[in-house]
């Protein structure tokens, strides 16, 4: 009945885990997802520049707040890493961790990721179907990984020159609105980073700053 409410069960049970999930040397590990609820400015998914962009991708997830999260719906809420209500310590120390594995000697590190299904059309309608066709984008994602399909450049990441989209029922308006980039917007998304990290004062790692920078200036 709570409006938080969350049902867990035993992760053994699930059919598709990876068959090495209890091994002590652990699971390779070729792509990590991060994810808001956003209805404007963020792509359906975008892949990070670098380990470094990807830390900052993840320090920077917000999402539009629901009856699971305290505060008004539809404001922003920043939720690092998707760990603010999780993490036992400081998050600024939780970023430098991460980027500290990313400076690892012969880290096979994997590529970092950004989606966002619940971007809204003019009329306020979702503009992506979600549930089971989230896989076309994880397909882009894994064909990224193997070599196999192309990105597009823009200031924020790398997006999708085209998904699979046979058998979808999406009309190319839809499509381009959800793998656009609008610089404007991004000046205006930009804006609000600085006094979400002066947050974490000193524990914010400078490399986060930079990468806020490189942000400012790609967008012109």
């Amino acid at each position: 009945a709570h409006p938080n409410a969350r049902f867990t069960t035993p992760a053994a049970q699930c059919p598709t885990i990876a068959p090495e999930w209890q091994d002590p040397a652990g699971v390779p590990i070729s792509a990590i997802l991060f994810g808001g609820r956003r209805a404007t400015a963020v792509p359906l998914v975008t892949e990070a520049l670098s380990w470094q962009h990807g830390v900052f991708l993840g320090a920077n997830v917000a999402s539009e707040k629901t009856a699971a999260a305290e505060g008004k719906v539809g404001e922003l809420r920043r939720d690092p890493f998707a760990m603010l209500p999780f993490c036992g310590y400081n998050m600024g120390d939780y970023f430098a961790h991460w980027l500290e594995v990313g400076r690892r000697q012969g880290a096979d590190l994997p590529r970092i990721y950004y989606v966002n299904w619940f971007r809204k059309g003019a009329d306020g309608s979702f503009l992506w179907p979600g549930f089971g066709e989230n896989s076309r984008v994880l397909k882009w994602i894994v064909e990224r990984l193997n070599g196999e399909a192309e990105a597009v450049s823009t200031p924020i990441g790398l997006v999708p020159d085209r998904l699979d989209t046979d058998g979808l029922d999406i009309s190319p308006q839809a499509l381009e609105t959800l793998l656009s980039v609008d610089a404007e917007a991004w000046k205006e998304e930009a804006a609000l980073i600085p006094p979400h990290f002066e947050t974490f004062g000193d524990h914010l790692p400078k490399e986060l700053w930079d990468e806020y920078h490189a942000l400012v200036k790609r967008l012109g």
